[in-house]
């Protein structure tokens, strides 16, 4: 512990040393004797105070929860020493605020004791958190000498965003073999109706249509399309964000994640995830309840690194790209080399579609006449990526303010919808 002396008895040790070496030099022996009781005074508190020694320890009730929860953090000081003034605080790091109080209790504790206290801490935003610096301030009896340790007893905590609201998602145009949700091109087992055909030797009485066999000399069946699932990969552009009053558009990526990776898994689609951008990192596809958590703790665990380099796709492993996937970019495209991952994915047969992340309000208006020049010249180049990705059949939806993200995701399937039209 770091031990601290009140200022009163360091202005008394300060006197008595004056009042010694005045007594010194001046050959007075009357001002040695003045000085004698603050040095005395002095001396017999630094004698008298004794370092407390204590121990802490720390849990969580919960260790994942939704941004706007609350949690409750349980210390356990155990005094190996008596420690009749203590006080604990609990330092939180960005992200997180005591829901109750300012975060500190005072204790006194017998040698040998052990106190339970618990902390109310609201989770205000989504990330990976360390929840567990123990600030412990102890005083003597007399008040006069305090000591003061810091515990690293942290623990990990795990915010989960809060997912935006998602009714329709954006459909594939492939599906893969496995049975799911999806309705596929291909004829076999299922409930959508596909077309008729006459009876073959081996099907099922019950596959029989009665009424329109009966306008024929033989028998027909009914044939179904087949229920599949598809592989979705979410792509998270980590090549740059901006940020504006303790919101990005990193922030409304990572929501947008949480939202899309639970309905399609609750479609029994695969999902897999990839952060590309000044690092790399990916989530091979899967399925299920524990899946989800795996894509919502690689993406609270995504940030921006900043790098002028640009590794293209071939440093994505295949297996994160099965063929015939569905990938669903989230970016706000104000790094050119998202646009150029993205037309790249395209170009090798992949099926592409882009919810943009709008940066324009996380900007301040422009003022001078240069800067409306250069916000013009920047929104045009952000046009010609835009309209690029759309020559290349990438359907891009835009998701803005206080758009709902289903509003952009309605903008792709619309795309899709106009450009069957024009091939029919």
């Amino acid at each position: 512990m770091t031990r601290t002396v009140s200022p009163r008895i360091a202005a008394y040790a300060f006197l008595a040393a004056a009042g010694l070496l005045a007594a010194l030099v001046l050959r007075r022996p009357e001002l040695a004797a003045v000085a004698a009781p603050l040095a005395l005074a002095a001396a017999l508190t630094g004698l008298a105070a004794r370092e407390p020694r204590v121990d802490v320890r720390v849990e969580l009730d919960r260790e994942r929860v939704v941004e706007g929860e609350e949690i409750e953090v349980r210390v356990e000081v155990t005094a190996v020493t008596a420690a009749r003034h203590l006080e604990v605080r609990l330092a939180l790091p960005p992200g997180l605020e005591h829901a109750a109080g300012d975060g500190s209790v005072r204790l006194r504790l017998r040698a040998g004791s052990l106190r339970r206290v618990a902390f109310r801490v609201r989770c205000a935003r989504w990330g990976g958190r360390g929840v567990g610096l123990i600030d412990v301030v102890a005083a003597d009896p007399a008040r006069v000498v305090s000591y003061t340790a810091r515990f690293d007893r942290r623990v990990p905590l795990k915010v989960y965003p809060r997912p935006e609201a998602v009714r329709e998602l954006v459909p594939p145009l492939e599906t893969q073999v496995f049975a799911g949700n999806r309705v596929g091109r291909q004829k076999g087992e299922g409930i959508e109706f596909a077309d008729l055909r006459p009876f073959q030797p081996g099907d099922r009485a019950k596959r029989i249509n009665w009424r329109a066999s009966a306008r024929r000399p033989e028998l027909w069946v009914n044939e179904f399309h087949s229920e599949r699932n598809t592989d979705v990969v979410l792509f998270l552009d980590s090549f740059a964000a901006l940020e504006r009053d303790g919101r990005s558009t990193l922030d409304s990526a990572v929501r947008a994640v949480a939202a899309l990776a639970h309905e399609y898994l609750r479609h029994k689609d695969r999902v897999g995830f990839i952060a590309f951008g000044g690092f790399l990192s990916w989530l091979v596809p899967g399925s299920g309840a524990t899946q989800a958590y795996r894509i919502l703790d690689a993406a609270i665990g995504t940030e921006i690194a900043f790098s002028y380099a640009w590794g293209d796709i071939r440093v994505i492993p295949r297996r994160i790209l099965p063929p015939k996937s569905l990938v669903v970019a989230l970016s706000p495209l104000v790094d050119e080399r998202a646009g150029r991952t993205l037309l790249e994915l395209r170009a090798r047969g992949f099926d592409v579609a882009v919810l943009e992340i709008s940066p324009e309000p996380f900007l301040l208006p422009p003022e001078s006449e240069s800067e409306r020049i250069a916000w013009r010249v920047w929104e045009l180049e952000r046009d010609a990526v835009r309209h690029a990705l759309q020559r290349a059949g990438v359907p891009v939806g835009r998701w803005h303010g206080g758009r709902p993200l289903a509003a952009a995701i309605e903008e792709v399937r619309a795309f899709r919808r106009s450009a069957r039209r024009r091939v029919a």
